[in-house]
């Protein structure tokens, strides 16, 4: 089979499937699995797919989200340097919500002991870094727990935001852009950050490059609503430009 032929197969298995992976493709096309991963970077040039964590997904599938196990070895160094430059906007002495995501995750396990906040989270896993930190005081937002992220969602979260003040979010979003604002693939995860954004007095949005451009089926906010984005150098100086004309500033760490 020729390396055309062989694409629009693979092309056809992630429309049918919603998802392909490189190892199963291999072994089911008999060729090993660098040339896998040529064709689906020939596919997502062509912009028929989007590469993901061991293989990709079509491109159109806005309610895809990948499970936190795949998110967390994602970009790992990239959210490591961005978790680390996030380290300068924690208030002092103040409070702040932590949004569940994998690199708002890197932040809270990079909170120095010395630290003392007063931290709000609905996310299971960042609450379960947190507890034993000798100088955050912790507050766990409750609700139905989400099992792909692990984050309580519905009306006891949304209640909860609705009730408190803090001095910075730290938000994760799956997809960001000027023209599409804040995008994520669950509708009740995006009010609950929604929730969270109007919690607020400052906007810190924690996101690697890669989620630039990208658009999900739920959007919950404008980069306008953002004070503050961290990202990695993968992010242009030219998309860096256009976003701090809106009025965000934006660090590439």
């Amino acid at each position: 089979m020729y390396a055309p032929e062989r694409q629009q197969e693979i092309l056809r298995l992630a429309r049918d499937g919603g998802r392909v992976d490189v190892l199963s493709l291999a072994e089911e096309f008999q060729v090993t699995a660098e040339t896998i991963r040529r064709d689906l970077k020939a596919l997502d040039r062509a912009g028929l797919v989007r590469r993901v964590h061991g293989g990709a997904i079509p491109v159109g599938r806005l309610d895809f989200e990948p499970d936190l196990t795949e998110r967390e070895s994602t970009a790992a160094d990239e959210k490591d340097r961005i978790a680390k430059a996030a380290l300068a906007e924690l208030p002092a002495g103040g409070t702040l919500i932590l949004d569940a995501g994998t690199t708002v995750a890197r932040l809270a396990a990079a909170i120095p002991l010395e630290t003392a906040l007063t931290v709000v989270t609905h996310s299971l896993p960042i609450a379960a870094r947190l507890a034993d930190h000798p100088g955050i005081q912790l507050h766990l937002i409750g609700g139905r727990v989400r099992h792909r992220t692990r984050a309580a969602v519905d009306a006891w979260a949304l209640r909860a935001y609705g009730e408190i003040r803090a001095d910075v979010l730290f938000v994760a979003a799956n997809g960001f852009s000027a023209e599409h604002g804040l995008t994520t693939p669950d509708l009740a995860e995006a009010a609950v950050k929604r929730a969270a954004v109007a919690a607020a007095r400052r906007v810190v949005l924690l996101a690697d490059s890669a989620k630039h451009g990208q658009e999900h089926f739920a959007r919950f906010g404008g980069l306008s609503d953002v004070d503050l984005l961290i990202t990695d150098n993968g992010l242009s100086q030219e998309d860096a430009a256009l976003i701090e004309r809106g009025g965000t500033e934006v660090v590439r760490a």
